[in-house]
């Protein structure tokens, strides 16, 4: 039995625990891998070549609006409810949702079925690369779920617009936690795409995504509240989550969540739309 000090997160499941329920059928697995073109990984690809049993693909690309400028923006909660029905999923199931590296993209789409009103929803520990290092099963074929009906209850003070972040930074009304590398953050980095100032918006804290996991794994609780501590970030007042476009700021949400932290949220155009516009602030080095 762990130690309280080695307590873990409550949204994050175990390789031994999945493994275990891969034939219960209230247990619904997305493989949500994603990749920025510098990693050359290609998800729908290495899900075709292996992927757990039983589970289907989540595709970040698609599941978005795909009227939107942005990349992956968060969809409408009736095509959100349309595109997960279809993959047989409803609020009510347990859902486990796993990506290649281990804490890396998955969490984006926990904070996705979160705020469309599911509540047994978890990340895979260790990721699909750590599942295959064990020895764990894998297949090639495609599951044919039948239809279920997902009933989206949307909470949208989980997620925060364009117009309130610009408040939000003139105004100092919350912490900001910057995802991105310390690179980026600096301006010392060009982002990964075209069209964008480096740098970071007035005020942000870095908090690149890769301190809360090691080898694929997420940290305890309480290096998780070390890792915020050192960053100088205040448990007790609110903050929003940033990065490159959404994804990896929601490792800094399930990492603040598993903390019991309540007063978050994302900013989903993030340095996407932020960087990219003329009209923002935007400041430079490692502070």
């Amino acid at each position: 039995m762990n130690g309280e000090n080695e307590k873990k997160s409550s949204f994050v499941v175990s390789a031994d625990w999945l493994e275990q329920r891969l034939d219960d059928p209230s247990v619904k697995i997305l493989d949500a891998a994603w990749y920025l073109p510098a990693q050359k990984r290609d998800p729908r690809a290495e899900y075709t070549a292996a992927h757990i049993p039983g589970a289907v693909f989540f595709d970040q690309d698609t599941i978005a609006d795909r009227a939107s400028a942005l990349p992956h923006t968060l969809p409408s909660p009736e095509a959100f409810s349309d595109a997960v029905g279809a993959m047989g999923i409803s609020e009510n199931d347990t859902i486990v949702v796993y990506d290649g590296p281990g804490i890396f993209t998955a969490p984006r789409v926990w904070w996705m079925f979160r705020i469309m009103g599911a509540r047994n929803v978890f990340v895979l520990d260790g990721g699909m690369d750590g599942w295959i290092a064990e020895g764990r099963p894998t297949t090639t074929k495609i599951p044919k779920p039948s239809p279920q009906t997902f009933n989206a209850t949307f909470n949208p003070n989980a997620v925060i617009s364009f117009e309130r972040m610009r408040d939000v930074v003139e105004r100092r009304l919350s912490q900001i936690a910057d995802a991105r590398s310390a690179g980026r953050f600096a301006g010392e980095e060009p982002e990964p795409r075209a069209g964008m100032r480096s740098g970071h918006m007035p005020g942000a804290t870095s908090l690149p995504s890769g301190v809360f996991s090691e080898n694929g794994k997420f940290k305890n609780l309480d290096a998780l509240r070390r890792t915020f501590a050192d960053a100088g970030i205040d448990l007790t007042g609110p903050v929003v989550t940033t990065c490159g476009s959404g994804i990896t700021a929601a490792i800094i949400t399930l990492a603040l969540q598993s903390l019991g932290h309540k007063d978050n949220t994302l900013y989903d155009g993030s340095w996407s739309e932020w960087g990219s516009r003329p009209d923002t602030p935007v400041a430079t080095g490692r502070e």
